[in-house]
């Protein structure tokens, strides 16, 4: 996800980057972590795809808080949890090569961990799972050893994630100390976390909710995140709550309009019929699905209204104008 915003910054208000750092962030992927390792578990037990697919919601739920996180360890290390969108459909043709060959080795975890960032995360599962073509499989079967092999990488991702979270978080808490580079002062650590927020919601607008939306004359279902699992609607409410969390750690004062906000969003999710957005070629469906982007897309407006203004950070132009 590209930076949407360049910031231009007056002496920041008070703002308290480190209650994002350790009430938000780090406790996420410890859930993260343990929803893996548990999910890792129930696929050594038994890796067939009715029997591990609570575990793969459980962890997929554990990932919300951090979906759109894009710093420091996760700049990169997010890529392989969830790979997506994938409108070229890179993943089952990952798949396919995989399950095609008869080289065990491919599926140990020294090699796996190098694979396609298309065959490893929560969306290789997905499809693995739920998708007829891959879903129908049995404990003999190369498939079997290939939900393994995802379910032991996430885990083992997961647990990088958090070791390399534990490194950075003293970058975000104390700016502008020795060695730290990346944060010359308190106003860098603010901004990177506040656009984290912000894109994040933007995304989810635009791409969780516009991809499926499409045009009125050429709606797109099928680029719904997660669709086959019917997470689409489930992720789009985790992250806007996860981005109210965020927005209301940092700001450290009351955020009416952010809370009303966010109330709206979950009223939009409830009046939604289909949680995987597959029946917005119906009028009245995908106008259910327009009023929850536009509420998303409120959302992110009171926050920079509430958050940024309070905290002195002012909108430039968005990278992605290309002006």
């Amino acid at each position: 996800m590209a930076p949407l915003l360049a910031l231009a910054f007056t002496a920041p208000a008070n703002a308290d980057v480190a209650e994002v750092v350790d009430s938000h962030i780090l406790p996420a992927l410890t859930d993260f972590a343990d929803a893996t390792e548990q999910l890792d578990s129930a696929a050594q037990a038994d890796c067939t795809a009715k029997a591990l697919r609570p575990a793969y919601h459980t962890a997929f739920d554990a990932w919300g808080p951090l979906a759109d996180l894009r710093l420091g360890p996760s700049e990169n290390g997010a890529l392989s949890v969830v790979f997506w969108p994938d409108a070229r459909g890179f993943t089952p043709k990952a798949l396919r090569q995989i399950l095609g060959s008869d080289d065990a080795g491919m599926l140990t975890p020294e090699a796996f961990s190098d694979a396609s960032i298309a065959a490893r995360g929560l969306m290789a599962l997905d499809m693995m799972l739920y998708d007829p073509a891959f879903a129908d499989y049995g404990p003999q079967d190369r498939a079997c050893a290939l939900v393994q092999a995802i379910s032991a990488d996430l885990a083992r991702q997961a647990v990088a994630l958090e070791t390399g979270w534990d490194a950075f978080a003293p970058k975000l808490r104390a700016p502008g100390g020795d060695g730290n580079a990346q944060f010359q002062d308190a106003s860098e650590a603010l901004r990177a976390i506040y656009t984290q927020i912000t894109a994040s919601l933007e995304f989810t607008a635009d791409t969780r909710l516009g991809g499926p939306l499409g045009t009125f004359d050429r709606p797109r279902p099928r680029r719904a995140e997660a669709w086959r699992s019917q997470r689409s609607l489930p992720n789009v409410l985790n992250v806007a709550r996860a981005a109210h969390a965020m927005a209301q750690a940092l700001a450290d004062h009351p955020l009416p309009e952010t809370d009303e906000a966010l109330e709206a969003v979950e009223r939009a999710g409830a009046a939604i019929a289909d949680p995987s957005f597959q029946n917005i070629t119906d009028l009245q469906a995908r106008l259910k699905v327009e009023v929850l982007q536009q509420a998303v897309r409120a959302l992110k407006l009171s926050i920079t209204t509430e958050v940024g203004a309070e905290l002195g950070i002012s909108a430039g132009f968005n990278a992605q104008d290309g002006d």
